[in-house]
């Protein structure tokens, strides 16, 4: 069987080496080009003054890590309406506090970075690197659903194999590069799975999906999974097997989560529900009427074109509060999606056990919070 170690790393975009210190960047000082302050004062009126109604935190309050600071990972090349919220400055206003936005290329990394104190939220977070972290004993929990997004996140065969879903038999012995124990390796599992392709007869490279991307281009790989800008590129060099409807079809599910340490959770409930407070505005301002000048600030602050932002987005789906909480996603589906998703990376060998339950691994309670605010 073959034996899967995720490695947690840290990757520096600038010189995409690896690095084994967190090298955390904060980017709340980063400023919106200067025509994007009329969109700033639209954003806030289009949030209905996100702000307003929330208490803002006093110094008696408790304060992330006791220094009045909130270290929050994202990902780049990730368009979401909070990035608008984010450029606006919506979040420091709401919370009164400074936040640091700190990107990442892995859900494994922002696992590790919550481990070590230096993240106190991540932001979209895949749901198999939560399960691998929480799987291991790491006290994690999911405070809301991020992003559901089946259309992208897939793997792509190089174009010169010509294999497609009637010949991925055909990918026995080849190569194949994968960000284990995040969201693309679960859905690489799965479609191993139901084409009946031997884990044993590939050769797994663990490859963040940038790195997987141009491993691919450069013929280094035959296959690479991943998600988002680089699966776009991805799709440059080859074809995926699935689309993201078949996937669903299949109970591939695909939906990112925003997280935290359980102990951040219990000791700043208030400020954690602010938070998602802020990110619901966003959301319900993008749904509605999906504005331009959002789209333009969030495009900026995803370091993507716009067209490359809209098209990422149109395959997305952000749930409003009520459906986060219903039986479908964090009232019980979630809780149960998860414990499958544990047991298949039993199975192929990735993580040694399983929980007998996920159930803990969810706190609704600062989502409630946030729908009064």
């Amino acid at each position: 069987m073959v034996r899967y170690t995720p490695e947690f790393r840290y990757f520096d975009r600038a010189s995409r080496s690896h690095s084994g210190e967190v090298e955390l960047r904060k980017q709340v000082g980063h400023q919106a080009p200067a025509q994007l302050g009329e969109n700033n004062m639209k954003l806030k009126t289009a949030l209905k003054s996100a702000v307003a109604g929330l208490t803002l935190v006093s110094g008696s309050a408790a304060f992330a890590g006791g220094h009045g600071e909130l270290n929050v990972a994202y990902f780049l090349e990730w368009p979401m309406p909070f990035q608008a919220a984010k450029v606006s400055g919506a979040y420091d206003a709401a919370l009164g506090m400074k936040v640091n936005w700190v990107s990442f290329d892995t859900g494994t990394a922002m696992s590790a970075a919550m481990a070590s104190g230096d993240i106190d939220i991540s932001v979209s977070q895949g749901v198999p690197p939560f399960v691998v972290a929480t799987s291991a004993g790491q006290d994690l929990q999911i405070v809301d659903v991020a992003v559901s997004y089946a259309d992208n996140d897939n793997c792509v065969v190089a174009s010169g194999l010509e294999i497609d879903k009637n010949s991925a038999g055909e990918l026995a012995g080849k190569k194949v590069a994968v960000p284990l124990g995040t969201a693309a390796h679960y859905g690489f599992l799965k479609q191993m799975e139901h084409f009946g392709v031997s884990l044993d007869s590939l050769t797994v490279v663990d490859m963040a999906p940038a790195e997987g991307q141009a491993a691919l281009a450069q013929g280094a790989v035959d296959m690479a999974c991943g998600w988002g800008g680089a699966l776009r590129r991805m799709k440059e060099s080859g074809n995926v097997l699935l689309t993201g409807a078949e996937k669903t079809e299949l109970g591939i599910l695909v939906f990112d989560v925003t997280t935290a340490p359980s102990g951040f959770v219990a000791e700043n409930a208030d400020i954690v529900a602010k938070f998602l407070a802020v990110t619901a505005d966003a959301n319900t301002a993008w749904n509605t009427s999906q504005p331009e000048f959002m789209a333009n600030m969030i495009a900026q602050d995803a370091g993507m074109s716009v067209e490359d932002a809209k098209s990422s987005m149109s395959t997305f789906v952000f749930p409003d509060i009520d459906t986060q909480l219903s039986q479908s996603w964090l009232g019980g589906n979630a809780q149960t999606f998860m414990k499958g998703v544990a047991d298949v990376f039993v199975n192929a060998g990735s993580i040694d056990s399983a929980k007998g339950s996920y159930a803990d691994n969810v706190n609704t309670g600062p989502l409630a919070s946030a729908k009064g605010m």
